[in-house]
C-alpha cells in the first residue's frame, strides 16, 4: 500500500508536543509525495500546518483504530510506536483502571497509589493454573508463568522487577512472593512459606525509607531464591543484598526520613522493655530529623514495630538478639546526637565527659567510654619509625563518626540478612528454585554521585541480558513458524559496559585513584577525560572539570565526580573499630570481626555492602590481604557478574513497575514521567525489536473467524482455511514482503493489521449504507401511510364534532327553561317551610313548659314517699335488733352454763388415775415440755397482769386528779353556769339559721349548675359518639395497617428464620467435610506408618480383637438408656439436630465417653457376676427358704403392731386433744376477765398442733424400729444355726417402703448403740423396749430438727423469691405508670397505635412463655415416653423368659419322641446370618459390588437388605450384633468411597444407599412422626428393642460427607468445560469476531491440543449425572440440590472469568451467554429440575449478560443497569464497564463519567468488598425423610449377590 493511501483524509496520526509528549491530530487534506507540510486539524478544531523534512521523508506516525486501543498486549496494536504504547496504556490506566499491561515477554506495572482488591486468595486460585493469555494481565499471572515452566520445563526461573523509586517495585516482588507461597505451600508443618513472607516487614524496616518519591522505598537491592522439591512445594529461601545505600544512616534530604526502624524504635520507646535504650521522640534525634517531618500520613510507627518484632520471632530470632539489635540501633541514634565542640585553634575537637549520648551509646554497645571519647576526636599515624597520635578537625570528627554510625548499620545489616537466610535455610534437597530480583531502576537527578553509577551500571547489564532474551525468543518463533529469519538490528549496549568494567576502565581508574596516596576526585576526572575522550559513550561538560557523561541505553546522565573516592574507599578509623571488637557483648564483638570467607557475595550471598575495607595509616607487618583492601565498586562489580551468571541460568520474567506522576496521586497518569521511565526500562526497545520484524501474528482459524467477511462467496466453499487465507491475503494485500505464511500463522508487518480492518470497517460501512437506506425508504413509506390514515380520521372527527356541538346548543336551552321553572317552585317551598317551622317551634317550647311544670309537682311526691318509706324501715329494724340482742344474751348464758357442767365433769375425769396413766404412757417428755411451756407463759401472764393493775391504779389515780381540777375549774367560773350556757345556745341557734339559709342559697345555685352541666354532658356525650365513631374507623384502618405490617414483619423474621438455619446447616457440613478431611489424613497416616512398619512375614491380630475396632468412631448400644449421652441426646431432640450439631467435637467426645462407660459397665457386670459366684457358694448351706418365710412374717407383725398402736393412740389423743382445749379455754376466759393478752389462746393451739404432728413422725419411728426388732428376733430364733453375722439392714425389708434410707440408717445406729449395752435380747422387757424407743427417738429428733432446718431454707427462699416477684409486679406497675402518663399527653391516633403495641408486645410474650411451658411438657413427654419403652421392653422381657420357661418345662414331660409336621410360615422381612458370615456379607453386600450387577433389581436393594438384617439382630435382642452390623457397614462405604474417589457413579450408588438406609431406620423406628404415611404390614416391620437415634445422626454425617465427594467429583468433571463452553466457543455461529492478540496467545504456556468445548458437552455430562442419579434411586430432593449446587459453580467460574478477562467483555459475549443460559434452563425444565433453585444461582451471571447488552450512555441507561444489577455487587458492575470492549467499530466504549454516574448511584448499597464469587461455596444440603411404600417381605435377593448364607425369617 503506497504512502498516499495509508496519509489520506481524515487519517489520525500523532505529532509531538512539549506537555502531552504526542499529540493527536487528523488529516484534513490527501498527502501527496513531495508535499513539504500536512493539512492537520487538532483534538480541540484547530488548525494546524505540520512541516515535513523532505530529505528524511519523516512522516508523523500514524495512529491505531479506536477497536486496537485499550488491548492487554502492546504488541497486539498494528502500528508499533512510541506514542501507540503511551495512549494505550494511558487509556488503559485511567479509563479501565487497569495498572497491568502485557508488552511481548514483558509485564508492564503502574503504581495507582491506592489499594486495589485484587490481590485476595480468591484471585489467586482465579488465576492458579490458568494460561498467561487467558486471563488479563496481573503480576500473579507472570508468576504463575514461572511456576508453570518450573514444573513442565524443569529449569529455574527468575522474576527480575525494576522501576524507578516509588514505581511499587517492593509490592510487585511482595504479591509475587505470595503467590508462591499460597500455590506451592510447604508439604511438612514447617510453614517455611510464612517464614518467606515474614522476611518482608524485617527487610523493608532496616532497607526501606520515605523520600520524596515513595513512602516506602527500597534502599538496597535483594534477590529471593524460593527453593522447591519435587513436588513443587516451598522448601526453603536464600536472600542476596545490593548496594545498601548507606548515607541515608547520617543525612536526609528535605521531606525524606532516615530508615523506619528507627522511627520504629522511637515509637516504641514507652515499652517497658525499652527504658534502658533511652530513646525519646524522631524529632530529638540529629539522624531523625533532618528531613523536617519525621512521620507519615497513614502509617502507624509502632504498628509495623510490633509486625517487625512478630517477624522476627516467627524467624527464629531470639529475645534477647532482637534487645541486641534493637539497643545497637538505638546507640547509633545516640552517635549522631553526639556534641562535639571544636577548640580555639580549629585543628582539633573534643566531647564532653558528661555527654548523656556519648554515654548512651558506650553502655548500649558496651565499650569503654573513655577510649570511645579519646578515639573519636583522635585518629593514629604510623609510620616505619614511630607512631602518631593526631587530633582532628571539626569537619574531619564528624565525616569519621558518620563513617562509624554507616559502617555499624552496614554490619548489623549483613548480619540481620545472614540470619534471616538460617531461618529460611532447608536441609532438604533443593530441586528448583524462583527468584525473584527487586532492584532499583535507571536513575538520574539533578546531582549524580556514586550511588546513581553504580545503579545504572546494573541496569546496563540488566538490559543487555534482557536485549539478548528478547532476540533469542523472536529467533525460536521464527523459526518454529518456518518463516525466513533476517536479522534485526537492536540496540547493543556493550560499548557503554565495556566503557564501566572494561581494563583502564571507568571503575578501574577509579579504584587506581583511591590507592594513591593523595588521591582527588579532580585528578581522577582528569585521568578519564585523558583516556576515555575519544569514546561515544563519554563526554566532557563543557562547563566543569569535575564532572563527566555517560551516554547510557536510557538517557544521557551527567556525574559529579567529587565524593566519588571516599565512597568507594568507605573508610574507618581501625582504632574505633577495635574498640567494638572488644565490646563485652558478643553480637557486637561478632560483627566487627573479620569473616572467614573474604568474599561475600559468593558463598553468603549478602550484597555489596556486606564487606566494608578498613583503611589503616600503618603499613601491615605481616602478608598483606589483598581482599581486605577491596573497593566498593570492586565488591559491586564481582557481585553484580554472579547476578548475571545466575540469571542467566534461569529463565526470565520480566515486570517493569512504571511511576505515573510524582505528587503520587492516585491514577493520575504524567506522559512526560511515563515516556522516560519507558524508555528507560527497555519497554520501547521491546516494541522496536517486535516492530522491525512481523509484530501482528494471527493463527488461521483466528484471521478467517475475523476477515470471513472480504471473503468472496465462491471461495468459502472451499473447505481448507490456509487456502482461503492465502487467497484473500494476495488479492488484499500486493506486496508479498507485507505478510509472511507461517506452520500454524500468518505473520504480519508493522501496520497492515490496521489496512485490513479498514478494510473490514469499509465492508460493513457499505453493508450497513444498504441496510439503512432500505429501512429508511421503509420507515418514509409507512410514516405516509400513517399521515394519510391520520389525516382522514380527523376529518371525520372534525365533522362529527360540528354535528354534536349543534345538538349540545339545543339540548342546553331547554334544560334553562326546566331549570328555572324549578328554581321558582323551589324558592317558593322554601318560604312556606320556613313559616311552618317557626310555628312548630312556638308550640313545642310551650307544651314543654306544662309538661315541665306537671314533672316537678310528680317529682316532689316520689320524693316525701321515698322518706316516709325509709323511716318506716328504720323504726322496724330497730325493734327486731332489740329483740334478737336479748335472745342472743339468754343463749350465751344457758350455753356457758352447761360448758361449766361439762368442765367439771372432765376435771374430775382428768384426777383419776387411769386416765393420767393412759396419758403419761409415751407422753413424758411431752407433757414436761408443754407443762414448762405453760408455767413460762403463766409467768409472762402474771407479770403482764401486774403491770397491767398498776397501770389501771395509776390511771385511777389521774382521774381523780382531774375531776378534782375539773371541779375547782367550775367553782372559778362562776356561781350561775346555766345562765353562760342559755347564752351560748341561743347564739349557736342563730348561727344555725343562718347556715340553713346559706344552704339553702347554695342549693338553689348548685341545681342551676347542675342543670348547665348536665347540658354540656349532653354535648359532650354526642361529641363522644362522634369520636368514638372516628375512633373506630381509625382502629381499624390501624389494625389493617398492623396486620399488613405484621405480616411482612413474620416474612422477614421467616426469611431471616431460613437465612440462620441454612447458616447453621452450612457450618455443621462444613465441620462434617473437615472432619472427614482430617479422617482421611488419618487414614493416609496410618497407611503411611503400616507402610514404614510392615516386615516380611504375616502378623496377625489377637482373634478377640475386630478389626474393625480401630476405624469405629461410633456409640454401642445397650438396651438400658441410662448414661452420660442421655442429657446431650435430650438436648439433641429438643433443640434439633441442625442446632446441636453445630459442634462435631461435642459429639465426638460424648462417642467416646459412651465407649468407656460401655467398658465400665462390662468390668462391673464380669466382677458383679464373680460376687454372685462368691456369695452362692457360702449361701449354699443355708435353706433357700429363709429369706422368703421372714418377709411374710415381718409383715404381718408390722402390721399388727401398727393397728394397736394405731387405735390406742387415737383415744389418747382425742381424750388429750378435749381436756387441753377445756383447761385454755377456762384460762382464756379468767384471763378476759382479769384483762389478760387473747393471743395466748392461739399461740398455744399452734404448739399444740406443732406438738401432735411431731408425735405422729416418732410414733412412726418407734413403729419401725418395733417391727424390726420383732423380725430381727423371729430370724435370731429360727437362724441359731446360721451364721451370726449377717446384715441386719437385709432382714428389716419393710424399712424401706415408709422411710428413706438415710433415716433408718441413723435410726439402726441408735439401736446398734442400745445393743451394744447388752448381748442378750431377753433384757427388753417393758423398761428396756422404752429405752430402745428412747435412743431411736433421739435419732429421729435430729432427724426432724434437719427437716425442719431444711423447711425454714425452703420457706425463706419462697418468701424471698416471692418480694422478687413482687418487686417485679411494682416495676411493672410503674412503667405501666408511665406509659399510660405518656399516652395522656399523646394524639388519640397515637394511644390508639401505642396501646396495639403495647397489646402486641403482651400476647409476644405470653406466647414465648406459652412455648416455654409446652417445650417442657414435651420434654417430660418424651422423657415418660423412654421410661414406658424401657418398661415395655422389660415385660417382653419377662413374658418372653417365662414363655421359654413353660416351652422347657413342657419339653421335659415329654418322654416319647413325636413327629412334629411343619407348618408353612410367610416370610416376615427378617434375615438371620451367623457371627462368623458378617465379614463374607460385608464384602459380598459393600466393599466388592458394584453398580452394574444391581440395573434390574429394586434400587437401595443393599440398604433394604442391611436393614432386615439389623431388624433380626433387633427381635433377637442382640445388641452387639447391631453394633457390629452398622459399624463395619459404616467402615466398609468408607473404604469404597476412598478406593473409588473419582467415580461418580460409585459415589451416587453410595449417596442413595446410604440415604435409603437412613431413612428405613426412621421410617421403622416407632416414633409416630416417622409412621404416619406407613400401611399397617410395614408397622409390624418396625424395630421392637433398639433406639438407633444415634446411628441415624452418624449416618446422616455419613451422607453429608459423600454427598460433598459427589460435587468434588462432578465439579472436577465440569470445570474444564465451563469457560470453553460458557465463554469461548461460538454457540450462535459469526456473532463474535476474534480481536487481533498479542504475544501472550501465542506464549509457550499454550497448550498445542485444541481443548475447546460446547455447550452440548456440558449438558451431554449433566444429562450422565441426572440418569445415574435417577437410575440409582437417588432422593428427588437430593438430585434437586446437586444440580443446584453444580450450576452455582458454572455461573461462579464463568462471572468469575468474565470479570478477569477483557477479550470476553463485549456484547456478542453478552448475547452468547444469554442463550447458552436459555439453554441450560431448557434443559432444567425439560428433566423437571426447575423448582431446584438452579435458575436463581445464575442470576449474577444473567445479570451480567444483560449489562453487556445495555447501552451505557444516559442517565436513564445508569439508572436501568442499576436497577437491573441487583445479584452484582457494585465493584464487579464497575469492573465489568471497565473491562466492556467493543469488537467493532461501530461499538462504542463505555466513558469515565459513565462509571461514575453509576458508582455514584450505587453508593449506598452495602456490598461486600469480595470481587470474586466463591467458586468453592457449597450450600448445606438437607435430606429430607421419603419413606419407601415397599414392605421388606416382598423384596427378593438376586443371586448374583451371593448372600446364600442369609436365611429368611
Amino acid at each position: 500500500m503506497s504512502v498516499g493511501e495509508l496519509y489520506s483524509q481524515c487519517t489520525r496520526v500523532w505529532i509531538p508536543d512539549p506537555d502531552e509528549v504526542w499529540r493527536s491530530a487528523e488529516l484534513t487534506k490527501d498527502y501527496k509525495e513531495g508535499d513539504k507540510s500536512l493539512q492537520l486539524r487538532l483534538e480541540d478544531e484547530t488548525i494546524l500546518e505540520y512541516p515535513i523534512d523532505v530529505q528524511r521523508n519523516q512522516l508523523p506516525f500514524l495512529r491505531n483504530p479506536d477497536i486496537l486501543v485499550g488491548e492487554n498486549d502492546l504488541t497486539a496494536l498494528s502500528y508499533l510506536h512510541e506514542p501507540a504504547v503511551l495512549h494505550n496504556l494511558k487509556v488503559r490506566f485511567l479509563e479501565s483502571n487497569h495498572i497491568y499491561t502485557y508488552c511481548g515477554i514483558v509485564l508492564v506495572a503502574i503504581n495507582p497509589y491506592e489499594q486495589l482488591p485484587i490481590y485476595g486468595q480468591d484471585v489467586i486460585y482465579a488465576y492458579s493454573g490458568q494460561n498467561m493469555g487467558d486471563m488479563d494481565p496481573h503480576i500473579f499471572a507472570v508468576a504463575e508463568e514461572a511456576y508453570k515452566q518450573m514444573a513442565r520445563d524443569e529449569k529455574n526461573q527468575s522474576i527480575i522487577v525494576s522501576g524507578e523509586s516509588g514505581a511499587g517495585k517492593t509490592v510487585s516482588a511482595k504479591y509475587a512472593m505470595r503467590y508462591f507461597a499460597t500455590v506451592g505451600g510447604s508439604a511438612s508443618e514447617t510453614n517455611i512459606e510464612e517464614k518467606v513472607l515474614a522476611s518482608s516487614p524485617i527487610m523493608e524496616a532496616i532497607g526501606n525509607a520515605k523520600t520524596t518519591r515513595n513512602d516506602n522505598s527500597s534502599r538496597f537491592g535483594k534477590y529471593i531464591q524460593i527453593g522447591f522439591d519435587k513436588r513443587y512445594h516451598i522448601i526453603g529461601a536464600n536472600m542476596r543484598t545490593y548496594l545498601l545505600e548507606k548515607s541515608r544512616v547520617v543525612f536526609q534530604a528535605d521531606d525524606e526520613r532516615n530508615y523506619h526502624i528507627f522511627y520504629q524504635l522511637c515509637a516504641a520507646a514507652g515499652l517497658p522493655e525499652f527504658k534502658e535504650l533511652a530513646l525519646t521522640s524522631a524529632e530529638d534525634f540529629f539522624y531523625t530529623s533532618q528531613g523536617g517531618d519525621t512521620s507519615i500520613e497513614g502509617v502507624d510507627d509502632a504498628e509495623d514495630f510490633e509486625k517487625t518484632r512478630q517477624a522476627f520471632t516467627l524467624l527464629g530470632v531470639r529475645e534477647s538478639h532482637q534487645i541486641s539489635i534493637f539497643k545497637i540501633i538505638a546507640s547509633i541514634l545516640h552517635l549522631g546526637s553526639v556534641e562535639i565542640q571544636a577548640e580555639r585553634d580549629g585543628d582539633s575537637c573534643s566531647i564532653s565527659p558528661q555527654d548523656e549520648h556519648l554515654s548512651n551509646f558506650c553502655r548500649l554497645l558496651g565499650v569503654e567510654h573513655s577510649q570511645m571519647e579519646h578515639w573519636l576526636c583522635h585518629r593514629k599515624l604510623v609510620t616505619t619509625s614511630e607512631t602518631y597520635v593526631k587530633t582532628m578537625s571539626l569537619q574531619q570528627v564528624i565525616n569519621a563518626r558518620n563513617a562509624l554510625a554507616k559502617h555499624i548499620y552496614a554490619q548489623l545489616f549483613s548480619w540481620i540478612v545472614e540470619h534471616i537466610n538460617k531461618a529460611l535455610h532447608t536441609s532438604l534437597k533443593q530441586h528448583s528454585f524462583i527468584g525473584v530480583l527487586d532492584i532499583y531502576g535507571f536513575e538520574t537527578f539533578e546531582v549524580n554521585s556514586f550511588e546513581q553509577f553504580c545503579i545504572n551500571y546494573a541496569n546496563e547489564k540488566l538490559q543487555q541480558q534482557f536485549n539478548s532474551h528478547v532476540f533469542k525468543l523472536e529467533q525460536e518463533e521464527y523459526m518454529k513458524e518456518q518463516i525466513p529469519w533476517t536479522l534485526i538490528d537492536f540496540y547493543d549496549n556493550q560499548p557503554c559496559i565495556d566503557l564501566i568494567e572494561a581494563k583502564l576502565g571507568i571503575l578501574d581508574l577509579l579504584d587506581e585513584e583511591c590507592k594513591v596516596p593523595k588521591g582527588t576526585d579532580q585528578n581522577w576526572a582528569q585521568k578519564l577525560y585523558d583516556r576515555h575522550s575519544s569514546s561515544q559513550h563519554f563526554q566532557k561538560p563543557r562547563m566543569s572539570n569535575t564532572a563527566f557523561i555517560i551516554v547510557h541505553f536510557a538517557d544521557k546522565v551527567e556525574y559529579l565526580s567529587d565524593g566519588f573516592l571516599e565512597k568507594n574507599r568507605d573508610t574507618v578509623y581501625e582504632e574505633q573499630i577495635n574498640i567494638l571488637k572488644a565490646s563485652k557483648f558478643p553480637l557486637v564483638a561478632d560483627l566487627f570481626h573479620d569473616d572467614k570467607d573474604p568474599v561475600p557475595a559468593t558463598t553468603s550471598g549478602k550484597g555489596s555492602s556486606s564487606k566494608i575495607s578498613i583503611r589503616s595509616a600503618r603499613p601491615p607487618m605481616k602478608a598483606s590481604n589483598k581482599e581486605h583492601k577491596k573497593t566498593v565498586g570492586h565488591q559491586f562489580r564481582t557481585s553484580l557478574h554472579l547476578l548475571m551468571e545466575t540469571l542467566n541460568a534461569t529463565t526470565p520474567h520480566y515486570v517493569r513497575c512504571i511511576k505515573p506522576n510524582d505528587e503520587k496521586l492516585p491514577f493520575h497518569f504524567d506522559p512526560k514521567r511515563a515516556v522516560q521511565q519507558l524508555r528507560a526500562c527497555g519497554v520501547l526497545e521491546t516494541i522496536r525489536i517486535s516492530a522491525a520484524g512481523y509484530p501482528s501474528r494471527w493463527a488461521y482459524h483466528d484471521f478467517f473467524n475475523r476477515y470471513r467477511v472480504l471473503v468472496k462467496k465462491r471461495e468459502l466453499a472451499n473447505t481448507d482455511k490456509k487456502a482461503i487465507c492465502r487467497s484473500v491475503l494476495e488479492n488484499l494485500i500486493k506486496d508479498p514482503d507485507k505478510f509472511q505464511f507461517g506452520r500454524t500463522k500468518i505473520f504480519f508487518r508493522a501496520g497492515q493489521v490496521a489496512y485490513l480492518e479498514k478494510l473490514r470497517a469499509d465492508k460493513f460501512r457499505t453493508a450497513t449504507i444498504m441496510i439503512q437506506k432500505t429501512v429508511r425508504g421503509w420507515l418514509q413509506k409507512v410514516k405516509y401511510r400513517r399521515l394519510k390514515g391520520a389525516t382522514l380520521t380527523l376529518q371525520r372527527y372534525c365533522r362529527g364534532h360540528l354535528a354534536r356541538r349543534l345538538a349540545e346548543h339545543l339540548r342546553r336551552t331547554r334544560a334553562a327553561v326546566v331549570l328555572q321553572k324549578h328554581y321558582r317552585m323551589q324558592r317558593a317551598r322554601q318560604a312556606y317551610q320556613r313559616v311552618r317551622r317557626a310555628a312548630i317551634v312556638i308550640q313545642a317550647f310551650t307544651r314543654a313548659m306544662f309538661v315541665r311544670r306537671t314533672y316537678r309537682q310528680v317529682l316532689m311526691e316520689h320524693k316525701a314517699t321515698t322518706i316516709q318509706k325509709h323511716v318506716r324501715g328504720w323504726m322496724a329494724r330497730r325493734h327486731f335488733q332489740r329483740l334478737r340482742d336479748a335472745a342472743i344474751v339468754i343463749q350465751c348464758a344457758f350455753r356457758m352454763l352447761k360448758a361449766r357442767r361439762e368442765l367439771k365433769a372432765l376435771r374430775i375425769e382428768a384426777r383419776s388415775a387411769e386416765h393420767l396413766k393412759r396419758l403419761n404412757v409415751g407422753m413424758e417428755n411431752k407433757v414436761v415440755q408443754l407443762q414448762r411451756k405453760i408455767d413460762e407463759q403463766n409467768k409472762e401472764f402474771k407479770t403482764l397482769s401486774e403491770q397491767l393493775s398498776m397501770t389501771t391504779s395509776t390511771y385511777t389515780m389521774e382521774v381523780e386528779r382531774l375531776k378534782k381540777e375539773l371541779a375547782h375549774y367550775q367553782q372559778s367560773l362562776g356561781e350561775d353556769p346555766s345562765l353562760s350556757l342559755q347564752e351560748e345556745v341561743e347564739s349557736l341557734r342563730t348561727e344555725l339559721q343562718r347556715a340553713h339559709s346559706e344552704r339553702k342559697i347554695l342549693e338553689d345555685a348548685h341545681s342551676r349548675e347542675k342543670d348547665e352541666l348536665r347540658k354540656r354532658v349532653t354535648d359532650l356525650e354526642q361529641e363522644n359518639a362522634l369520636l368514638k365513631d372516628e375512633k373506630e374507623q381509625l382502629n381499624n384502618q390501624i389494625l389493617c395497617q398492623s396486620k399488613d405490617e405484621f405480616a411482612q414483619n413474620s416474612v422477614k423474621e421467616n426469611l431471616l428464620m431460613k437465612k440462620e438455619l441454612e447458616e447453621e446447616r452450612s457450618r455443621y457440613q462444613n465441620l462434617v467435610k473437615e472432619y472427614s478431611q482430617l479422617e482421611q489424613r488419618y487414614d493416609n497416616l496410618r497407611d503411611e506408618m503400616t507402610i514404614i512398619k510392615q516386615t516380611p512375614g504375616h502378623r496377625r491380630n489377637p482373634s478377640n480383637q475386630s478389626s474393625l475396632e480401630s476405624d469405629s468412631n461410633y456409640p454401642s448400644i445397650s438396651t438400658s438408656d441410662i448414661g452420660d449421652t442421655e442429657d446431650a441426646l435430650q438436648q439433641v431432640e429438643e433443640i434439633g439436630l441442625e442446632k446441636a450439631a453445630m459442634d462435631m467435637t461435642v459429639f465426638l467426645k460424648l462417642q467416646k465417653r459412651v465407649r468407656e462407660l460401655e467398658q465400665e459397665r462390662k468390668k462391673l457386670q464380669v466382677q458383679l457376676e464373680k460376687r454372685e459366684q462368691q456369695d452362692s457358694k457360702k449361701v449354699q448351706v443355708e435353706p433357700p427358704q429363709t429369706d422368703i418365710d421372714l418377709d411374710p412374717d415381718a409383715d404381718l407383725a408390722y402390721n399388727s403392731l401398727k393397728r394397736q398402736e394405731l387405735e390406742s393412740e387415737n383415744k389418747k389423743l382425742k381424750n388429750d386433744l378435749n381436756e387441753l382445749r377445756k383447761a385454755v379455754a377456762d384460762q382464756a376466759m379468767q384471763n378476759n376477765s382479769s384483762h389478760g393478752s387473747p393471743d395466748s389462746y392461739s399461740l398455744l393451739l399452734n404448739q399444740l398442733k406443732l406438738a401432735h404432728e411431731e408425735l405422729e413422725v416418732r410414733k412412726e419411728e418407734v413403729l419401725i424400729l418395733r417391727t424390726q426388732i420383732v423380725s430381727a428376733d423371729q430370724r435370731r430364733l429360727a437362724g441359731r444355726n446360721a451364721e451370726p453375722n449377717i446384715n441386719a439392714r437385709s432382714s428389716w425389708p419393710n424399712s424401706e417402703k415408709h422411710v428413706d434410707q438415710e433415716d433408718a440408717i441413723e435410726a439402726y445406729h441408735g439401736v446398734c448403740q442400745t445393743n451394744s449395752k447388752t448381748e442378750d435380747w431377753g433384757y427388753l422387757n417393758e423398761d428396756g423396749e422404752l429405752g430402745l424407743a428412747y435412743q431411736g427417738l433421739k435419732q429421729v429428733a435430729r432427724l426432724l430438727e434437719a427437716q425442719l432446718q431444711a423447711q425454714s431454707l425452703e420457706h425463706e427462699e419462697e418468701v424471698e423469691h416471692l418480694k422478687s416477684q413482687l418487686e417485679a409486679l411494682k416495676e411493672e406497675m410503674d412503667k405501666q405508670q408511665q406509659t399510660f402518663c405518656q399516652t395522656l399527653l399523646l394524639s388519640p391516633e397515637a394511644q390508639v397505635e401505642f396501646g396495639i403495641q403495647q397489646e402486641i408486645s403482651r400476647l409476644t410474650n405470653e406466647n414465648l412463655d406459652l412455648k416455654e411451658l409446652v417445650e417442657k411438657l414435651e420434654k417430660n413427654e418424651r422423657k415418660l415416653k423412654k421410661q414406658l419403652k424401657i418398661y415395655m421392653k422389660k415385660a417382653q422381657d419377662l413374658e418372653a423368659a417365662q414363655a421359654l420357661a413353660q416351652s422347657e418345662r413342657k419339653r421335659h414331660e415329654l418322654n416319647r419322641q413325636v413327629t412334629v409336621q411343619r407348618k408353612e410360615k410367610d416370610f416376615q422381612g427378617m434375615l438371620e446370618y451367623h457371627k462368623e458370615d458378617e465379614a463374607l456379607l460385608i464384602r459380598n453386600l459393600v466393599t466388592d459390588l458394584k453398580p452394574q450387577m444391581l440395573s434390574g433389581a429394586v434400587p437401595c436393594l443393599p440398604a433394604y437388605i442391611l436393614y432386615m438384617c439389623i431388624r433380626h439382630a433387633d427381635y433377637t435382642n442382640d445388641d452387639l450384633k447391631v453394633h457390629s452390623l452398622l459399624t463395619s457397614t459404616i467402615n466398609g462405604i468408607k473404604k469404597v468411597l476412598k478406593k473409588h474417589n473419582d467415580d461418580f457413579e460409585m459415589t451416587s450408588f453410595w449417596l442413595s444407599n446410604t440415604c435409603r438406609l437412613l431413612h428405613c431406620l426412621k421410617q421403622y423406628s416407632g416414633d409416630e412422626g416417622f409412621m404416619t404415611q406407613n400401611t399397617a404390614k410395614q408397622n409390624e416391620h418396625c424395630l421392637k428393642n433398639f433406639d438407633l437415634t444415634e446411628y441415624r445422626q452418624v449416618l446422616s454425617d455419613l451422607s453429608i460427607q459423600i454427598y460433598q465427594q459427589l460435587i468434588k467429583i462432578a465439579e472436577g468433571m465440569l470445570q474444564p468445560m465451563i469457560v470453553s463452553a460458557m465463554l469461548e466457543n461460538e454457540s450462535i455461529q459469526g456473532l463474535s469476531g476474534v480481536k487481533p492478540t498479542g504475544y501472550r496467545k501465542r506464549s509457550s504456556s499454550m497448550a498445542d491440543g485444541d481443548n475447546s468445548y460446547c455447550l452440548e458437552a456440558i449438558i451431554r455430562q449433566m444429562n450422565a449425572f441426572h440418569t445415574v442419579m435417577c437410575d440409582q434411586g437417588l432422593d428427588p430432593e437430593i438430585v434437586l440440590q446437586v444440580f443446584k449446587q453444580l450450576f452455582y459453580m458454572i455461573n461462579a467460574v464463568t462471572l468469575n472469568n468474565l470479570l478477569l478477562r477483557k477479550d470476553v467483555c463485549s456484547w456478542s459475549t453478552g448475547m452468547q451467554l444469554r442463550y447458552n443460559i436459555s439453554q441450560l434452563e431448557e434443559w432444567l425444565r425439560g428433566r423437571n429440575l426447575h423448582q431446584s433453585g438452579a435458575v436463581q444461582t445464575m442470576e449474577p451471571l444473567i445479570q451480567a449478560a444483560q449489562l453487556l447488552q445495555l447501552k451505557k450512555k444516559t442517565q436513564e441507561d445508569a439508572e436501568a443497569i442499576c436497577s437491573l444489577s441487583t445479584s452484582l455487587s457494585t465493584q464487579q458492575i464497575v469492573k465489568i464497564l471497565n473491562l466492556y470492549t467493543p469488537l467493532n467499530e461501530f461499538e462504542e466504549r463505555v466513558t469515565v463519567a459513565f462509571i461514575r454516574t453509576i458508582q455514584a448511584q450505587l453508593q449506598e448499597r452495602n456490598d461486600p468488598q469480595q470481587l470474586l464469587l466463591d467458586a468453592k461455596h457449597m450450600f448445606p444440603v438437607v435430606f429430607p425423610f421419603n419413606p419407601s411404600s415397599l414392605t421388606m417381605d416382598s423384596i427378593h435377593i438376586p443371586a448374583c449377590l451371593n448372600l446364600e448364607f442369609l436365611n429368611e425369617v
